[in-house]
C-alpha cells in the first residue's frame, strides 16, 4: 500500500465518491433504455455485460463492459489527480464495493470484473493490460466468462510484482478475495460442470 498522506476527511470523502461511481448500475440502465427487458430476469439476474450478452444484444454488453470499467477507472484517477495515490486506491476499492453492493439496489449488484479492469488499467496499465491478457486467454480456453475473471484476478496478484507495482499488492489481494466471493456460486457450478459458456442462457 501507498503510505497515507492524504487527510482523513478528504479519504472518507473519496471512499464515498468512489463508492457513488461504482454503484451506478449501467447494465439495468442500458436494458431497461434499450427494452430488452429486465436484468434481474434474465440469465443469471446479473447487472454486468456478460448477462446484458445474455438478451442478445452485443452493442448493449459492449456499453455495459466499457461503462462498468470507465466508472472505476474514473474513481482512480480523478483521486490520484487531486489527492494522490493513496486516495486513488481507496477510490477504486470503495468503487468495486458499490457495483458489487449498491445502496439502492438493495446491496445486490454485480460481480465487479469490468470495474476491476478498470480500476487496475487507472492505476498501472500494465498491470491491467496483463489481467486482461490473462482473461483473453482464459475464456479462450475454457468459454467461460467466470474462468476468466477468476484466472485474471488470482494472476493480478503476481502481475503487480512482476510489473513493478508492488504497491498495489493489497489492493490486488483484496480485489482478488471479493472477486472470488462473488463468484462462488460460479466456482460451485464450474465445479459441478454446469457453469453456462459465453453467449449461453
Amino acid at each position: 500500500m501507498p503510505p497515507f498522506e492524504t487527510p482523513f476527511v478528504l479519504m472518507i470523502l473519496w471512499a464515498l465518491i468512489g463508492y457513488g461511481l461504482g454503484s451506478i448500475p449501467f447494465g439495468l440502465i442500458l436494458s431497461e433504455r434499450l427494452g430488452l427487458g429486465n436484468l434481474r430476469e434474465i440469465g443469471s439476474g446479473n447487472i454486468g455485460a456478460t448477462n446484458v450478452l445474455r438478451t442478445g444484444n452485443k452493442g448493449a454488453a459492449a456499453a455495459t463492459l466499457l461503462l462498468d470499467a470507465l466508472k472505476g477507472a474514473v474513481a482512480v484517477l480523478l483521486a490520484h489527480r487531486i489527492s494522490g495515490d493513496d486516495a486513488a486506491q481507496l477510490a477504486g476499492l470503495t468503487a468495486f464495493l458499490g457495483h458489487c453492493f449498491p445502496l439502492w439496489l438493495g446491496f445486490k449488484g454485480g460481480k465487479g470484473v469490468a470495474t476491476f479492469f478498470g480500476i487496475l488499467f487507472a492505476l498501472a496499465w500494465p498491470v491491467g493490460l496483463a489481467c486482461g491478457i490473462t482473461w483473453i486467454v482464459a475464456v479462450a480456453i475454457t468459454r467461460t466468462s467466470s474462468m476468466g475473471a477468476l484466472f485474471a484476478a488470482a494472476l493480478s496478484i503476481l502481475w503487480v510484482f512482476a510489473l513493478g507495482e508492488p504497491r498495489m499488492f493489497i489492493l490486488s489481494i483484496m480485489l482478488t478475495a471479493l472477486i472470488y466471493w462473488r463468484h462462488w456460486p460460479n466456482i460451485q457450478r464450474l465445479r459441478d460442470g454446469t457453469e453456462p459458456k459465453i453467449g449461453k442462457p
